[in-house]
């Protein structure tokens, strides 16, 4: 008896894994020239087909493309169902904050080679890593997780959010509606890493160049019916000549960083406007943000 309950807790515990890290359930996908982008627990994915030969001579031209050295440490990955070579890179972005470069160089049927390009700062997931390659090489993504390149609305946690026709995406899982605000987000595998990515983007935000941080403050908020904190950050970039302000004409930022359990799914979400934007002044929100929260 005593083995049957073990096998049933092993059966039980093994099975709420997978379906934990279920990769199809936070993913999501965008076709665009040539390349596919991909957006899981904070990774900013690409996998292209290139025409060079998985062979020493193809894979030099390859690896110049991608600024891999002779010095960088090649390594087969045996979870990856094909031949592969996988090569890992950290670059420092600040003091606590680093961006791995995990590159998986695949074989294809015909001999060309299948580059697939994780790019994550904070912790990665090796095996995340893996079941995303496998289920790109063997084509097992449905055209469900695909988005539009032209967009009227999005799938927000498994809501369907309306945009209107005046927003269109400037990165997968980034929205930017003029003088109606931006986000990003992301789907996770655990809060944890939710909450780890928001505060990545934070720490980034505050070495954004050519401005200073005015004011930072943990608020309370209603995010997609649920009470909750998010980090608010007051950007100034009044007098200062910086990329960011003068593509939008703004002269002060306002984000909001939160973290949260929606619907069963656990999001990082970043939500800004400028003071250009048109704010509602009941609200005191642009029209994108007041889609998702409420100020409490």
């Amino acid at each position: 008896m005593k083995k049957i309950v073990l096998l049933v807790l092993i059966f039980i515990s093994s099975n709420s894994y997978s379906q934990e890290n279920n990769i199809l359930e936070r993913l999501s996908a965008l076709k665009n020239n040539g390349k596919i982008w991909y957006n899981i627990d904070g990774y900013s994915v690409t996998s292209e087909i290139l025409k060079n030969s998985f062979d020493e001579k193809g894979l030099q031209k390859v690896f110049r493309k991608y600024k891999i050295s002779d010095s960088d440490t090649k390594t087969k990955d045996s979870q990856i169902n094909y031949n592969n070579l996988f090569i890992t890179k950290q670059q420092k972005i600040s003091e606590n904050n680093f961006q791995t470069n995990n590159y998986y160089f695949v074989e294809n049927a015909d001999k060309t080679t299948l580059v697939i390009w994780f790019i994550k700062n904070g912790k990665t997931d090796k095996e995340t890593e893996e079941k995303l390659v496998n289920a790109i090489i063997e084509n097992k993504i449905p055209e469900t997780n695909f988005v539009q390149m032209q967009i009227s609305s999005i799938n927000f946690a498994d809501r369907k959010v309306e945009l209107g026709n005046n927003c269109y995406w400037t990165f997968l899982n980034t929205v930017q509606c003029p003088y109606s605000g931006e986000m990003n987000w992301s789907i996770h595998k655990t809060l944890d890493d939710a909450k780890e990515a928001v505060e990545n983007q934070l720490n980034l935000t505050k070495l954004e160049k050519g401005g200073k941080v005015t004011s930072e403050e943990i608020i309370d908020i209603d995010f997609e019916g649920v009470q909750t904190k998010a980090k608010k950050l007051a950007f100034d970039f009044t007098g200062v000549t910086s990329t960011l302000a003068g593509m939008s004409g703004g002269e002060s930022l306002t984000i909001y960083y939160v973290a949260e359990n929606i619907r069963n799914k656990n999001i990082s979400c970043v939500m800004s406007f400028w003071n250009n934007d048109q704010i509602n002044p009941e609200t005191k929100l642009p029209a994108l943000l007041e889609k998702l929260m409420k100020l409490k």
